[in-house]
């Protein structure tokens, strides 16, 4: 306050020298005191001193068992403000390692860079995050980069392999690039210069071929039989080959589930001759009926697993407001026709909106699927078909050989919640943005015996919690 008024001081003895009618003294009058409001508000501290302890309070609102990141501020405009697409994997070195979607909230993806963190510990402490690609700062004209995945080879070459804008757009900025690669021989201190992993042309992009496909690849990929690494994807479809045009709510854009198989993984060739062969691809591209027009199709971010009997299993979100499955018998090159995903043989669907369901194999040979059991849109209290992402449940899957869908799951059970409050501290209804989520851009981990899913809070707080065989007890698959 004491600079404000020594500013309003000096802005008085000024005009006190000029000529001025009452009407322009009154003018003066009032964007001097709204200069001295303004500069009261600069002078004072924007974010109290203990807002790194109030963060680390919020952030164990879902009862965490372990803490990667925590921004130092809830400030919008904070680097490291919005964290997501968090995915945890072994390292070849026996550590945990960890890579992810790192923005500021505020940028609403307009700035998103890949970041790299490592704990020698099992998750208990982590390094500070370590910028890979994309740019440094909201200044920075670097283009974006996101939703980065990692391979390992046999020797120990760590690649990370992502989305890259060129500055062209399609439906979604930050959905929209090239595929690029890097790689590290050092566990991650050094990292090799980018270079560009061609893409086939599909009829789901530009028919002129001059903007980027859109595609997100959201889960790390898995061993195949073969020795590579199979992952399924997002492929949204271009403007000018979809079906619905004009401006529409994006949990309305067509898409369509893919894969793809880095087959040369292990003989650690450059990003650039990587070698990758698509299937699920085209016109074999698994499709699930539109909401509200069936004859088109959205279907999103693959979950793979693998069966006893070696089958692939594959759950998919999609805005019919289900979680809808295929499955493979040969390792992912080709793939049945999608159906909801149901409790069990006609039993009733497992509900979710457009909204991440991922499905992980626990270290006893079940399964566990996580999900949001409401159909999304207005009539579950959402904004749109994306919501209501809170609170968040699991149910307990058990292999079911004999039956049409080969997994079978218990009811559901609340996971956790946030009970809307957001990353500041305060508790807002579900339809305010702001409120808090459980966005599941997750990962898991299999170690020792110990089942950890690998979560962001509100696409903010990066955290992990352990699915301990004491809290399933009480969840019982029929038989």
């Amino acid at each position: 306050m004491v600079a404000a008024e020594l500013t309003f001081k000096k802005i008085i003895m000024k005009i006190r020298s000029v000529r001025l009618s009452k009407w322009q003294l009154l003018l003066v009058g009032i964007v001097v005191l709204f200069a001295g409001c303004n500069n009261q508000k600069i002078d004072t501290p924007m974010w109290p001193k203990d807002m790194n302890v109030k963060m680390k309070k919020r952030a164990m609102l879902t009862n965490p068992d372990y803490t990667c990141f925590i921004p130092d501020s809830y400030d919008e405009n904070f680097v490291g403000s919005h964290n997501e697409h968090f995915l945890v994997f072994d390292g070849p070195d026996g550590s945990l390692m960890s890579v992810w979607t790192q923005s500021l909230k505020a940028m609403n993806g307009k700035w998103n860079h890949v970041v790299f963190s490592k704990s020698n510990d099992e998750g208990i402490t982590w390094a500070a995050p370590k910028l890979l690609v994309g740019p440094k700062n909201a200044e920075d004209t670097t283009k974006i980069a996101g939703w980065a995945f990692p391979m390992v080879s046999k020797s120990g070459r760590i690649y990370i392999v992502y989305n890259r804008s060129i500055g062209l757009t399609g439906w979604i900025t930050f959905h929209t690039g090239i595929m690029e690669g890097i790689y590290s021989d050092d566990l991650g201190e050094t990292w090799s210069t980018p270079q560009k992993i061609d893409m086939p042309k599909s009829r789901y992009d530009d028919p002129e071929g001059r903007i980027p496909p859109e595609w997100i690849v959201w889960q790390a990929p898995m061993r195949d039989l073969m020795g590579g690494y199979f992952v399924g994807y997002s492929h949204w479809i271009n403007k000018a080959a979809a079906g619905l045009k004009g401006e529409i709510d994006w949990p309305q854009i067509e898409s369509v589930v893919e894969f793809m198989r880095f087959t040369n993984i292990d003989q650690n060739p450059e990003p650039k001759n990587l070698d990758v062969v698509y299937s699920g691809w085209g016109d074999k591209a698994l499709r699930v009926p539109h909401r509200q027009f069936p004859e088109l199709t959205v279907a999103q971010e693959p979950s793979i697993v693998r069966l006893p009997d070696d089958r692939l299993f594959c759950v998919m979100r999609t805005n019919s407001g289900y979680i809808w499955w295929s499955q493979s018998i040969d390792d992912g090159q080709n793939w049945t026709t999608p159906r909801p995903l149901l409790y069990k043989d006609f039993g009733k669907p497992l509900l979710n909106p457009v909204a991440c369901d991922p499905m992980y194999p626990l270290s006893d040979g079940r399964y566990a699927i996580f999900y949001y059991n409401n159909k999304g849109g207005e009539e579950a209290g959402g904004v749109n078909l994306a919501n209501p992402r809170e609170p968040l449940f699991i149910s307990l899957g058990e292999y079911r050989p004999n039956a049409e869908q080969p997994v079978w799951f218990s009811p559901p059970k609340q996971f956790m919640a946030t009970e809307g409050i957001g990353i500041d501290g305060i508790k807002r209804p579900i339809i305010d943005m702001n409120s808090g989520s459980l966005s599941l851009y997750s990962s898991f981990s299999n170690r020792k015996g110990v089942d950890v899913l690998w979560y962001p809070d509100t696409k903010c707080f990066l955290l992990g919690k352990k699915i301990a065989s004491e809290y399933l007890k009480d969840m019982v698959v029929p038989r």
